[in-house]
């Protein structure tokens, strides 16, 4: 056998060594890892979370969800939810009650490459429901990138970045939270 035939013969190997081990893809989880306790309160009770897809004239880039909608927002709210969850950072007991809604205004997933990198951008905006104040607003944009040592195939990077762009996203507004402030408001409701 020829050095060549060899080699070629091991580098088939290793190739199908590499699909095989990497073929299973990982689901989507948005769930953000090691959220801790916020040393701050707001002094509300969050009432209703909602996750919604902006509308074309509202989004802000491509929205690629590829036919799963209502899973990636079911996905995107579980996760936030969790997180507020563990982050304690609202009020249960207090007499005020703030609405959180989040906008999806941009999740473009890359087709291809070596390192798959996904955008992702939303807006977050807390009502107080008493009075109808914009208590807080933001736009988080939020990169998530995943390396070509990763994973083999391109299908399984893409899929992870997707899920990094989204927990980045809902890591960089528990960080905004802490500004939060129920005595002043962004935008005070007319009255």
């Amino acid at each position: 056998m020829s050095k060549y035939h060899f080699l070629k013969k091991y580098f088939l190997l290793f190739c199908l060594l590499s699909l095989c081990s990497c073929a299973t893809i990982p689901p989507l989880s948005f769930s953000v890892p090691n959220v801790g306790k916020s040393s701050k309160k707001i002094d509300a009770e969050l009432k209703s979370l909602t996750v919604s897809l902006a509308r074309p004239d509202e989004a802000t880039g491509d929205i690629d969800v590829a036919g799963v909608e209502d899973q990636v927002m079911n996905m995107w709210k579980t996760s936030l939810q969790e997180a507020l969850d563990a982050m304690l950072i609202f009020n249960d007991d207090s007499p005020n009650r703030v609405s959180l809604s989040v906008k999806v205004l941009k999740l473009d997933a890359p087709a291809f490459g070596h390192s798959m990198t996904t955008e992702a951008s939303a807006k977050y905006d807390i009502v107080n429901r008493t009075n109808g104040d914009i208590v807080f607003t933001t736009t988080i944009n939020s990169e998530g990138v995943c390396p070509f040592n990763y994973a083999f195939l391109g299908l399984v990077r893409a899929r992870e970045s997707v899920n990094r762009a989204v927990q980045n996203n809902i890591l960089q507004f528990l960080q905004a939270l802490e500004s939060v402030d129920m005595t002043k408001p962004m935008f005070p409701a007319d009255r």
